[in-house]
């Protein structure tokens, strides 16, 4: 009796274990991925503070250093170029800010050639930036011309850089500006 028990427990066993479904394969799954967080990358531009300008406005000083006060000439000439006529609408332009200034454009050359030549010479380029001045709406009865030839050296010597910057024509304020 005992081994029919035995028989038919092992039997039973050998049933439900061949029953048994079978458990499906675990798919394996990727790990998501990690991403790492986008640095900002913050530029930061660094600005110099604001400076006040301690020039004041329609000043000798804001005409000299804002507008520019010579324009220079080649060797024997009295024509502008455009470097000169840029000059020149600055004037203009500030002038026309300041209507009640009067200004006084010299015509100067360098040392070389005779002093007769050398003043003609120097009021061919006063009369130049004039008429210019004039073209661009200053009335000619604010400005007066004069030449001085080669009697007013800006810059002493006798080379090449020191003729380029004894022959100019210089426009000086004589009057109305602020001070």
């Amino acid at each position: 009796m005992q081994t029919f028990l035995k028989v038919t427990a092992a039997a039973a066993l050998l049933a439900t274990g061949a029953c048994a479904s079978k458990p499906k394969p675990v798919e394996e799954t990727k790990p998501a991925e990690v991403t790492k967080p986008v640095e900002e990358v913050v530029e930061t531009v660094k600005t110099d503070p604001v400076v006040e300008s301690s020039i004041a406005p329609g000043s000798l000083e804001d005409f000299r250093v804002n507008v520019g006060e010579r324009v220079y000439f080649d060797l024997d000439q009295y024509r502008l170029d455009s470097e000169d006529q840029d000059i020149l609408k600055r004037q203009a332009a500030w002038l026309a800010s300041y209507p009640n200034v009067r200004v006084l454009i010299a015509g100067n050359c360098d040392e070389r050639g005779t002093r007769e030549y050398n003043l003609a010479l120097g009021e061919r380029r006063a009369n130049a930036v004039k008429e210019y001045l004039v073209s661009l709406g200053v009335s000619a009865s604010r400005i007066d011309t004069v030449s001085y030839g080669k009697e007013r050296p800006v810059v002493a010597g006798s080379n090449d850089q020191s003729w380029a910057l004894n022959r100019n024509g210089w426009t000086q304020i004589v009057s109305g500006a602020t001070s």
